[in-house]
């Protein structure tokens, strides 16, 4: 299974390195590190200990739209609570949604933000489902390897299930539909109404591939009673 821990401008050598130890334990090879080079640093090689090649052959991009250029589904953990961002699944809900999509789709990516700043509201917008970690007290956050480690430990179900065969088109269901959703809001005119535009997305990260089909035929008989 194609899935990367992306990390989004991660600051310390040596949560980039626990990162990587946390990885390799929970069987996840591969890492993604956007617009930082602290993995490179003699301390995240130490922290590493025995996930070492993890770190080594980690891929660098410039930005987090380049990373996940060849996702099929993307899930971004924030521990903010913003108005505009009210849907969030747990991490057991999380499971379920990539347990169901993995019958339809091939190449999935787990996103996390800086130590001391997270994810800003550009990245939580490039990414299909918004998770975060339930915790019993009022803290700001877990540190990142430990964050990850609790994702990673809840997603590991997912290797042992075999591959299912997908069909060539099916990781496009969910861009596709979200593409045609977005030209018809502007051709009913009411894209700039920003609040349902958000609802829409964030709910379509939800959506499984029976509704993902289901949505695409009334977009479609939509837009034929339009063109008449």
């Amino acid at each position: 299974m194609f899935f990367p821990i992306i990390l989004v401008a991660p600051a310390r050598a040596e949560n980039v390195g626990a990162v990587a130890r946390a990885m390799k334990t929970m069987g996840f090879t591969q890492l993604r590190i956007v617009n930082s080079q602290v993995h490179r640093e003699p301390a995240a090689q130490w922290t590493a200990h025995g996930a070492t090649d993890i770190l080594d052959n980690a891929e660098t991009f410039a930005s987090l739209p380049e990373a996940l250029a060849d996702i099929d589904f993307s899930v971004a953990t924030t521990a903010r609570s913003r108005a505009k961002f009210r849907y969030y699944a747990t991490p057991t809900e999380v499971l379920e949604q990539l347990s169901e999509k993995r019958q339809w789709m091939n190449r999935f990516a787990l996103v996390f933000g800086c130590e001391e700043s997270g994810l800003s509201n550009a990245d939580l917008e490039c990414v299909d489902l918004l998770t975060g970690i339930p915790m019993a007290v009022d803290y700001p956050s877990l540190n990142l390897g430990q964050a990850v480690m609790v994702f990673c430990y809840q997603l590991s179900a997912l290797h042992l299930a075999p591959p299912p065969a997908i069909h060539p088109e099916s990781p496009q269901q969910l861009a596709a539909l979200r593409e045609r959703i977005s030209q018809l809001l502007t051709r009913i005119e009411v894209s700039g109404d920003q609040k349902l535009v958000d609802w829409i997305e964030q709910r379509l990260g939800f959506a499984q591939q029976r509704d993902t089909a289901m949505l695409h035929r009334l977009v479609h008989d939509i837009e034929k009673k339009l063109a008449k």
